[in-house]
């Protein structure tokens, strides 16, 4: 199997606050990135937006995993080329080695751009949510590649032992190997609990395997925004 992760440079710039990446194509690699997240690249660069596996395919990871319904193959010229690329909102980014037999579970807006050796999958993460859009469902991010993942403010690296166990609020999760056992949960005992004390749903992890969280959750970002716009319109 060919390994696109020694041909692909990938080097992030700007941490932590606001990351940016920028991939160094081989002449006429390519590379795959989620739509919009491109900020600059090469004169001879060529970009097309697809639906990745088929319309049914896109139309689950748009609806199930939270990604966009088209993606963005970036194409270098004949000479190699270079792509710059973050995601929308102002954090820290970082590349995680994938392979066959080590994938990763993102979470839903965390995705940004992978080497073309990796497929993008919805993947079911336990109950669906009930309280704000903390999404149950994660991107399976399987094959051999890197991943450039990147989080709403910083990140932290949780590594848990055999046996070790935490609990992560759903909307700070960013990443977790496929070796941790994971499971969704109400944050406190019973919904009314759970309501009043505005945590949501919460993942209890068990090891062995590294999680990635963000230091922001950025659905309170969302909720922020959105009630900021609806103010101003008065």
């Amino acid at each position: 199997m060919k390994d696109y992760s020694e041909e692909m440079e990938l080097q992030i710039r700007h941490q932590p606050a606001f990351s940016t990446a920028r991939a160094t194509l081989q002449p006429n690699e390519q590379m795959r990135l989620e739509s919009g997240a491109m900020i600059a690249m090469s004169h001879d660069m060529v970009i097309e937006g697809k639906m990745e596996g088929g319309f049914l395919k896109a139309l689950k990871r748009s609806a199930l995993g939270g990604e966009s319904f088209f993606q963005t193959i970036a194409t270098a010229g004949p000479n190699g080329g270079f792509i710059d690329m973050a995601m929308c909102l102002p954090g820290d980014s970082v590349i995680l080695q994938s392979t066959a037999a080590n994938p990763w579970l993102l979470a839903h807006q965390s995705w940004i751009a992978s080497s073309m050796g990796i497929t993008l999958d919805p993947k079911w993460g336990g109950m669906k949510s009930l309280l704000g859009s903390e999404g149950a469902f994660l991107v399976h991010a399987n094959g051999d590649g890197i991943n450039l993942v990147g989080a709403y403010g910083a990140i932290e690296v949780v590594t848990l032992a055999p046996g070790e166990q935490i609990v992560i609020d759903s909307g700070h999760m960013v990443a977790v190997q496929a070796s941790v056992k994971m499971t969704l949960h109400k944050a406190a005992a019973g919904w009314m609990n759970t309501i009043k004390s505005g945590e949501g749903l919460v993942f209890h992890f068990e090891g062995p395997g590294e999680v990635y969280t963000q230091t922001r959750n950025p659905n309170w970002f969302n909720r922020f925004a959105d009630a900021a716009h609806s103010h101003g319109a008065r």
